[in-house]
């Protein structure tokens, strides 16, 4: 069990690494100090924005729950 929850917290942190970055920058950050505040306007729909915050949002989830699993696992351990 412990070894499947490793697993899938490894998983979870690559998918939350990946979906991070592929966010569209908002801000004046380092984003738009590249060229991406200049075709933020251009690229993009709300469907997949959309689509994008909520697969991020269940893999932070997912992620969190692992988290809180592998140290109920560790405390409770014999």
């Amino acid at each position: 069990m412990v070894l499947a929850l490793q697993i899938v917290l490894v998983i979870s942190s690559i998918l939350m690494t990946l979906f991070v970055l592929l966010h569209r920058g908002k801000g004046g950050g380092l984003s738009s100090l590249f060229g991406g505040g200049v075709q933020s306007n251009l690229s993009g729909s709300t469907v997949v924005e959309k689509n994008l915050d909520r697969f991020t949002i269940f893999t932070g989830l997912v992620w969190i729950v692992c988290i809180i699993a592998l140290n109920m696992v560790q405390a409770y351990a014999v």
